[in-house]
């Protein structure tokens, strides 16, 4: 789902297209759109692949990121694969995925997250990380990879938040 009106999403971290050495490869992007379909792993196929054998580090990789650092790429993958193991590993990808969604006002298509992640987890994760490199991090590189990255580029996190301001 959208937002509701009342909680107009705004950028709180973006790049400085006029300084940045990257303002020739930035451009808009969708408000509340995927930035690609979940059946669109052809894009990278290398993650393809890798999330094809090893899901749980792929989704240790975004959920660093996603979770903003708070759990570290190997807990998140530990995590997964220890609910994976018993067939409750969707769960997970489930939050993950959700929260994802809240971070950049996306759309809960083409399913339920829950059920995004219980019928396809491999298509819903590479989406997840496509969607997370596309829009300014590097899921590989973990959060305080990242957080570096930024800082040296003069950027900060690309996440988008919820005005508080315009909340009744």
């Amino acid at each position: 789902m959208f937002l509701p009106k009342t909680e107009t999403a705004i950028p709180v971290f973006s790049p400085d297209p006029e300084t940045s050495p990257y303002r020739a490869y930035m451009r808009q992007l969708p408000e509340g759109l995927w930035t690609s379909s979940i059946c669109e792993c052809y894009e990278d196929l290398s993650n393809c692949f890798f999330t094809c054998f090893c899901p749980c580090i792929t989704m240790g990789h975004n959920s660093e990121i996603i979770n903003r650092g708070e759990i570290s790429c190997r807990s998140a993958s530990l995590l997964h694969l220890a609910t994976g193991a018993v067939l409750f590993g969707w769960i997970f990808g489930w939050k993950n995925r959700t929260r994802l969604r809240q971070h950049f006002s996306l759309p809960e298509s083409p399913l339920p997250d829950w059920c995004t992640h219980l019928l396809c987890m491999w298509c819903a994760l590479c989406q997840e990380h496509r969607e997370l490199q596309t829009r300014g991090a590097d899921p590989n590189l973990g959060w305080e990879g990242n957080v570096a990255r930024w800082n040296k580029n003069g950027m900060t996190p690309p996440i988008v938040v919820p005005r508080l301001d315009l909340i009744p």
